[in-house]
């Protein structure tokens, strides 16, 4: 069976996918997301496997009886990015925060994946 890259992508539901940096330091991997619009309780991520899910819906909460709209580029759905998860992730230790619009999740290494890191000299020939 096909086994996915690291930090593999699925592709979204819903309204447009929201935009993502994955980035890693000696310590973690950290995925952050950009999800302008919703809400913290909107906001959903699982982890199956070695699969880590964002998902979550933007709610339309509008009254409006007196406005005539002419077209809306604005979505409202929901949306759902899924991603494996390399070798070496604490699964105990995955934190997720969101502040102004934006979701962290910190992925922290695991002691033995962070000893197996070395740095290889560059030389010139």
């Amino acid at each position: 069976m096909f086994e996915p890259e690291p930090f593999g992508r699925e592709p979204a539901a819903g309204f447009a996918a929201p935009m993502v940096d994955v980035s890693e330091d000696d310590k973690a991997f950290h995925i952050t997301a950009d999800l302008p619009g919703i809400t913290e309780k909107d906001i959903n991520v699982t982890l199956s496997g070695d699969t880590l899910t964002i998902g979550g819906e933007r709610r339309e909460e509008r009254e409006e009886k007196d406005r005539n709209y002419h077209f809306s580029e604005r979505r409202f759905g929901s949306f759902r990015r899924a991603f494996s998860l390399p070798a070496g992730v604490d699964r105990d230790k995955i934190e997720a925060n969101f502040k102004n619009g934006v979701l962290s999740v910190t992925l922290p290494k695991t002691p033995e994946a962070m000893q197996q890191q070395k740095r290889i000299e560059v030389k010139t020939r």
